[in-house]
């Protein structure tokens, strides 16, 4: 099961970064990779997407040794199904 962690103030350029929120009755995703703060994040694709592919996609585009981070907005409740969530 993937381990995933809360976006903290400051996550390190290179991380990827899951924002969900509400569409509708849905959960929806989107990826972001964090650059360096002098320049825009890098976004993956620029829609919506269901959660579980938001994470995929994340987990493809991340380096090894930088975690994924979760941004939880508008009162998501984290999923179990989707892995474990620390911090």
């Amino acid at each position: 099961m993937s381990v995933y962690q809360r976006l903290p103030e400051g996550p390190v350029p290179g991380a990827m970064v899951v924002k969900l929120y509400h569409s509708g009755d849905a959960v929806r995703g989107y990826v972001r990779k964090v650059t360096d703060p002098s320049e825009d994040d890098v976004i993956f694709p620029g829609e919506e997407m269901e959660a579980e592919s938001a994470f995929r996609l994340a987990a493809s585009h991340s380096e090894a040794s930088v975690p994924i981070y979760v941004e939880l907005v508008e009162d998501v409740e984290w999923d179990p199904s989707w892995g474990t969530l620390i911090g």
